[in-house]
């Protein structure tokens, strides 16, 4: 007699991981290998810019190729940059109010960084005899070179604090520019240097000319600190450090969407960082890899360095996924944690979902219609459903049902703190879209619009700055009558955050008969530059918050 075999049970504990790379237990063993990885890890490929919205894989990533490559990378994390401790220094602070060029100084604190720690790494580095090792042997194998030898020399000046932490020898270098600020001022930097008046009526500012004086003083002190040795160094690193393919070295630098710097100084330091990061493609077995966040590149000012934006964007991968990617990245997962609980017949996603529906159709093209095609999103609803799967075989429609108003809450808190650092009170602006219609015609759209452009005559509410520009066409009386393009700005926003889609109407013909139909929403993930054109917008019947967000809204399908 046959013997009967359990049923499979789904127990609530059963996960595809966590969304967030540092605490995924699944990634090594579940990760989905992109073209986009294959290219970050390819020697040849000379992009080393990812950029990415927040879930979209950026940190998984890196932490896959510090699993495979862990011998030749390295991480740099800007907590350990004393970055926080740069920008609040009263020195940066002042010179930055008189318009002082601080480029040269940033990029040459980026250079020392990473070339200091690429010698450490390849010479294990942690200690005052291992230094003098390490300097002993590389002098003699370039004492042909004086140029060369006198490259060499910068690294001597750290005395005691070159193999200690990375915060300590940027303190030192920062704390060294300080000093000689001050000396170039007369002295009359000093305690007082946060309540200076730099309007014209300090003593050092007595006149204009004495103004403009300092000004330049501190420029070329500042312009000094590009340490030509260091630019020596690169040639020492390519040639006698990193010198064959054996001792090729990833450097991979993650987490700059973090608050890790006063705002007016973050622009100019990850600007910088690219600068360094481009001049450092000269050493050919390196490979710096750095990843940011969408709005934070996007914000960048790159005009300070005589319009470099399409040079820096040649160098940028840009992480999107498709449908097809995401439902092999969740076949993968499904398949490393059935193994995990034991669920040994479990193969794909199709042998823990629900048959098609009639009415919400394939239950894994549902759910992903509902996420900003991310994979964090995607694992954050299935988790959620899996908590509720109660020891069942399969999910069911219910669940996924019950799971999506949880999932929808968690998604909007998501976007609001993914928004907030560039857009302060975005999600007052994202309340006003509660209970609104699931298809909003313009008439009804404009209302909402309204509500968000009131709101920065709000005193509490923190975001007047960046809307006020955005939301004046509405207000002006010199604006034009076209909704397109009055609206445009508010538009952008809302769509560019991957909050609100656009719907276009096309002629339809059947037989004789001609009648208008809509075409599916068009989202961020659909074509990002959608609303940059007035002209699309004026094609535009309808509009619709995107499904991940609805229930959070009470917007009912």
């Amino acid at each position: 007699m046959a013997v009967r075999q359990p049923k499979r049970r789904i127990r609530n504990e059963f996960t595809l991981g966590e969304g967030a790379a540092e605490y995924d237990g699944l990634l090594r063993e579940a990760f989905y290998e992109t073209w986009l990885y294959r290219a970050t890890v390819s020697r040849d490929d000379q992009r080393c810019f990812l950029v990415g919205r927040t879930g979209s894989g950026k940190s998984a990533l890196f932490r896959q190729m510090e699993f495979e490559h862990g011998n030749h990378l390295i991480r740099i994390s800007p907590e350990d940059l004393s970055l926080t401790y740069i920008a609040e220094l009263q020195v940066v602070r002042f010179l930055k109010s008189l318009d002082v060029h601080l480029d040269p100084l940033f990029v040459a604190l980026w250079k020392h960084v990473l070339i200091i720690e690429i010698i450490k790494h390849r010479y294990r580095v942690d200690s005052p005899e291992a230094k003098q090792r390490f300097l002993s042997g590389l002098m003699e194998k370039i004492r042909g070179d004086k140029s060369k030898q006198e490259a060499l020399r910068y690294l001597e000046d750290f005395e005691g604090k070159f193999w200690q932490e990375t915060d300590e020898r940027v303190k030192e270098i920062v704390d060294k520019f300080e000093t000689q600020v001050k000396a170039e001022a007369g002295g009359k930097i000093g305690t007082g240097l946060a309540n200076l008046n730099i309007s014209g009526t300090d003593s050092l500012m007595e006149s204009t000319e004495n103004r403009k004086e300092l000004v330049n003083r501190f420029q070329r002190l500042v312009n000094e600190t590009q340490l030509p040795r260091l630019n020596k160094m690169e040639r020492v690193l390519n040639e006698d450090i990193l010198d064959s393919a054996q001792h090729y070295t990833y450097v991979v630098i993650d987490d700059l969407d973090r608050d890790w710097a006063d705002e007016q100084v973050t622009n100019d330091l990850i600007r910088c960082l690219f600068r360094a990061v481009m001049d450092l493609k000269r050493v050919e077995n390196l490979k710096v890899l750095v990843a940011l966040r969408t709005n934070i590149f996007e914000a960048l000012d790159f005009g300070r360095t005589g319009g470099q934006e399409e040079k820096f964007r040649g160098l940028s991968h840009t992480l999107r996924w498709t449908k097809s990617e995401l439902r092999e990245l969740l076949d993968s997962r499904v398949s490393a944690a059935a193994q995990r609980h034991g669920l040994s017949d479990v193969k794909s996603m199709d042998d823990l979902l629900p048959r098609a529906n009639p009415t919400r159709g394939n239950a894994l093209d549902y759910m992903l219609n509902r996420t900003l095609l991310r994979p964090r999103d995607a694992i954050a609803f299935l988790n959620e459903c899996f908590t509720l799967a109660n020891g069942k075989e399969k999910l069911t429609w219910s669940a996924i049902q019950s799971a999506e108003s949880a999932y929808s809450k968690n998604r909007l808190l998501a976007l609001r703190d993914e928004w907030k650092p560039t857009y302060p009170g975005i999600e007052q602006l994202l309340a006003a879209f509660t209970r609104a219609p699931n298809t909003m015609d313009w008439e009804q759209m404009r209302g909402r619009l309204a509500e968000c452009a009131l709101l920065m005559a709000e005193p509490s509410f923190p975001g007047a700055a960046w809307l006020t520009p955005i939301a004046e066409p509405l207000w002006s009386t010199s604006s034009s009558t076209d909704l397109a393009e009055v609206h445009q700005p508010l538009i952008r926003l809302l769509h560019n955050i991957g909050f609100i889609g656009c719907i276009t109407t096309v002629d339809e013909v059947l037989g004789y008969e001609r009648r208008q139909v809509d075409e599916p929403a068009i989202y961020n993930n659909d074509q990002p530059a959608f609303p940059e054109h007035v002209s699309n917008l004026r094609k535009v019947s309808a509009f619709t918050v995107h499904p991940a967000f609805r229930p959070a809204l009470d917007i009912r399908d």
